[in-house]
């Protein structure tokens, strides 16, 4: 009698898995309006800088005194994929893929969405694993990306039993999900590195991470969180740091919240074991736009920085803070705006063109290796021998649009979407925005032909408390893992610089310049003036 119950034990828990496995809790947020965005109509386009969106008088929770920045939203999956290497290795990786912004990202865009965009339903043919690559036919390679244009939620339907019962109207996409959408799109699509995020100055953020699973991996449930790294007065909760916060199982989702904070460069990461997640590719950038960006061509910009020091969250008074970020300049340049700034600068020492997102990082192949086959890996043992810019190593960096990768799925899968080709205009200037992402190693980068202008570390602009600019020129920089640089390559001079010229960054760590055992790789990527 006692091994019949035990048999149907066993035969009742056979049953019930498949009803805990349909039983997701997959959802996304991305509300048309909040609190410090009240009107939704509003919220869809950034508005110029108008004085503190808060004040002494009127705090958290009623209307805002002006309204500010916009309402960004974004999704991404938690899973695993593949990625090509320099010399056609493919490699293995815990990563994180796009749920939202696939034809952006595919096109080397940030993935970040108005809510208009993103709060919409895909009513294009069937999504199939690996789109958009599917949808372009993709063999070998990927082709254009003219059949898919997709931007939105993936997954988001209507709640058609909110609308049957008449408690929400049609469409009522309230972040009810198709399942099916979100695994056949994210499972298998980790992108290298991780998809990008960028918001301006005051936006509300609401980014959503649904955990796929790692289908290389079924013995792993590992769950999976966002940390944005260096990102100053996170809340706890949001922090990703699963201690203080929450972590996401398998089939679950969790929406984290930022009120978009200073201008600058970071980056965002897993922060479940950490050195493992983050070699095996669960990394990412993730950068904030100046208010400045807003400041109107009527406008000066020194005066649009003196209105900023009186918001109580960014004012910066040198005489008793030694970590503001943006004092006001110690000269008045008379610079007026409507141009792309990197930080609130109030003198236009920080403008640009054209802006390139270049994230350095490094692979041991073996402890991927280990990884996928059940192994333990060896910690201690981690040594970088792939060594990529945007997960690329050369001479793939110089290779325009999205690299497609074969995954066990049989699908083709745009996991490097992003290239590092740098394209300055005759007569412009270029903002670099550079993030090691390094687990093991310090990286260095060296230009030839054009200095670089380095104007800010860390997200912290190079000024000191009198206002004045500490920025320098220089030949190459070096950065160890989790730090960033905004540099600039000005190629204004057009007796120095035009059409046709090619330069070149590279790395000067010569053993970083070779794709595993195969030399002339890693490291290194062109500039051209167009």
């Amino acid at each position: 009698m006692k091994k019949l119950c035990q048999v149907l034990l066993i035969l009742l828990f056979v049953c019930l898995v498949p009803i805990a496995v349909n039983a997701q809790s997959f959802r996304v947020q991305c509300p048309n309006s909040t609190i410090t965005h009240p009107v939704a109509a509003n919220n869809n386009s950034e508005p110029p800088y108008a004085g503190p969106t808060y004040t002494g008088t009127n705090g958290y929770g009623t209307a805002p005194a002006n309204v500010n920045g916009a309402i960004k939203c974004q999704q991404i999956a938690g899973g695993d994929g593949y990625a090509t290497m320099g010399d056609g290795t493919q490699t293995y990786m815990f990563s994180f893929g796009p749920l939202s912004g696939l034809t952006k990202i595919a096109n080397g865009q940030p993935g970040t969405d108005f809510p208009f965009e993103f709060n919409t339903s895909y009513t294009g043919p069937t999504l199939q694993p690996g789109d958009p690559a599917t949808h372009d036919g993709a063999g070998p390679g990927p082709n254009s990306l003219s059949t898919f244009t997709y931007n939105g939620g993936v997954g988001l339907v209507p709640d058609l039993d909110a609308i049957a019962s008449g408690t929400c109207t049609a469409p009522c996409l309230d972040g009810h999900v198709d399942p099916r959408q979100m695994l056949d799109v994210g499972v298998m699509n980790g992108n290298i590195p991780a998809p990008m995020i960028a918001i301006d100055e005051d936006d509300e953020f609401f980014l959503t991470l649904s955990n796929v699973g790692m289908i290389m991996r079924p013995d792993l449930f590992e769950q999976h969180t966002v940390h944005f790294h260096g990102y100053p007065n996170a809340s706890s909760f949001y922090d990703g740091v699963p201690d203080a916060s929450v972590a996401i199982n398998i089939g679950g989702s969790f929406t984290y919240y930022y009120l978009a904070p200073d201008a600058g460069t970071y980056f965002w990461h897993c922060h479940i074991t950490p050195p493992e997640h983050l070699q095996m590719g669960m990394v990412g950038q993730i950068y904030v736009r100046p208010r400045q960006n807003r400041v109107p061509s009527t406008t000066a910009l020194y005066t649009a920085l003196q209105t900023q020091q009186n918001d109580p969250r960014t004012a910066c008074n040198s005489a008793v803070d030694i970590l503001c970020t943006n004092p006001l300049p110690a000269i008045n340049t008379g610079a007026m705006g409507g141009g792309k700034y990197a930080y609130n600068d109030g003198d236009g020492s920080t403008a640009y063109d054209v802006e390139y997102p270049l994230q350095i990082h490094g692979f041991d192949p073996n402890f991927h290796f280990v990884g996928m086959t059940f192994n333990p890996e060896g910690f201690s043992d981690m040594k970088d021998k792939y060594f990529l810019l945007n997960g690329r190593g050369y001479p793939d960096t110089v290779t325009p649009g999205p690299l497609a990768t074969m995954s066990t799925d049989g699908a083709m899968h745009y996991s490097q979407p992003l290239p590092s080709i740098i394209d300055i205009p005759a007569g412009k200037k270029a903002l670099l925005r550079i993030s090691d992402l390094d687990v093991t190693e310090y990286q260095t980068l060296a230009s030839l032909g054009i200095p670089m202008k380095v104007i800010g570390i860390n997200a912290k602009l190079l000024r000191d408390q009198a206002g004045n600019n500490l920025a320098y020129n220089t030949n190459s920089i070096t950065l160890g893992g989790g730090e960033s640089l905004d540099v600039i390559l000005d190629a204004s001079d057009t007796t120095k610089y035009q059409a046709g010229q090619v330069f070149y960054l590279y790395t000067s760590n010569l053993d970083h310049l070779s794709n595993d055992a195969e030399n002339f790789g890693g490291l290194m990527t062109e500039v051209h003036i167009k």
